[in-house]
């Protein structure tokens, strides 16, 4: 489990492919300092699991099914990313909880400044906005923010500067695409209601049978 709270910047060191996966090695350097064989880490908001380490970088399999539903896929020698180590269970817990399992990917529609802060306008598909909610938390490459709005197929968050410092989020530009991962909690709310089975909702009837 991750909190959405990066802690360095790594640069991809280099990516070996070949038809249905890849491994991925990336330079970093705080990380590393505890670092084990089967750590989880996450990289641009994907859980990945450490196959390797040296001195000042490591090593993840990236299977097809992360290529085809993340954006690790377009990584190039050279890219930035955002790290994250599983979160330690006597640390703070300073984002939102965070599994590391991609939802979807957005696009980036508009990067627009607002004195010290800016908006990120990201659009995306159905299935990821049905979760997004104003005020809600959402992970973007892996980063805790909250959404500050919503429309149809398009949500709004508000970078502050040491985010902006901090993540890739400075590099990327209008067109981009980014990993989403929805808050976890209203999806297995819906998932024990039974609200995910073509069900109607929650009405009045749905409540009575289920005792309230």
């Amino acid at each position: 489990m991750f909190t959405g709270i990066i802690e360095e910047l790594g640069t991809v060191a280099g990516i070996r492919k070949d038809s249905k996966s890849a491994i991925l090695t990336i330079r970093a350097n705080k990380i590393l300092s505890d670092i084990h064989l089967g750590d989880s880490i996450a990289v641009n908001g994907v859980c990945l699991t450490v196959v390797s380490f040296e001195s000042g970088q490591f090593s993840a399999d990236v299977m097809h099914e992360t290529l085809n539903r993340s954006s690790l896929g377009a990584l190039k020698p050279g890219s930035h990313v955002n790290l994250e180590r599983a979160m330690a269970a006597d640390g703070r817990f300073g984002g939102h909880i965070v599994a590391g399992h991609v939802d979807g990917t957005g696009t980036i529609k508009e990067i627009k400044n607002d004195g010290i802060a800016f908006w990120y306008t990201i659009q995306t598909e159905e299935k990821v906005m049905r979760y997004v909610i104003e005020k809600g938390s959402i992970a973007i490459d892996g980063i805790s923010l909250t959404v500050a709005d919503t429309a149809r197929n398009t949500f709004k968050v508000s970078i502050i500067p040491h985010t902006m410092a901090e993540t890739v989020l400075s590099e990327k530009k209008v067109g981009d695409i980014v990993n989403l991962e929805n808050d976890c909690i209203g999806k297995y709310v819906e998932h024990l209601l039974g609200l995910d089975r073509k069900s109607e909702g929650i009405t009045m009837d749905f409540l009575r049978k289920n005792g309230f």
